[in-house]
């Protein structure tokens, strides 16, 4: 990680590590392709399911830094037990979305204002097979996220 620290502002980054990361991508608009419904059995089995597990892992990493990420990588890490060929796709879209900017990370600045900000959400059956949903929450103070968690909701809503 990266700690830049400017008259009125801290900044952190993981700017080297998503530069050594993105390499060998090309860019996208965003980091999860709506257009896709991924499913456990859809595609080839990867025949070595460590590389997925490994560029999620190190996706999730950059995750610390970079929450609008995070539903892309919930949603992909669904699929760490065998992912197959469309998951690891799915994950080198997320890569090449890290690509467009690889030092955005965290801003704080030094001003006084201090405003606590919330929010929620949820969205509807996502899951093709168990149809769960999906809820998840953003917080920020002084306009710089703090957290973030989404989560599979236990029951069928």
């Amino acid at each position: 990680m990266e700690l830049l620290h400017e008259p009125g502002v801290i900044i952190l980054t993981q700017r080297k590590f998503a530069i050594d990361l993105i390499l060998q991508s090309r860019d996208v608009s965003t980091p999860f392709d709506s257009n896709i419904k991924l499913t456990a059995d859809s595609g080839e089995l990867l025949p070595d399911p460590t590389i997925y597990r490994r560029l999620l892992g190190k996706l999730n990493f950059i995750t610390n830094t970079r929450p609008d990420l995070s539903f892309a990588i919930q949603t992909l890490s669904q699929y760490m037990q065998s992912p197959r060929s469309e998951h690891y796709q799915a994950a080198l879209h997320t890569l090449r979305y890290v690509r467009n900017d690889p030092s955005l990370g965290l801003f704080f600045s030094s001003e006084p204002s201090f405003q606590i900000l919330s929010y929620c959400d949820a969205d509807w059956a996502s899951c093709s097979v168990t149809q769960r949903s999906v809820s998840g929450f953003f917080l920020s103070i002084g306009g710089c996220p703090v957290s973030c968690k989404l989560k599979k909701q236990q029951v069928i809503s």
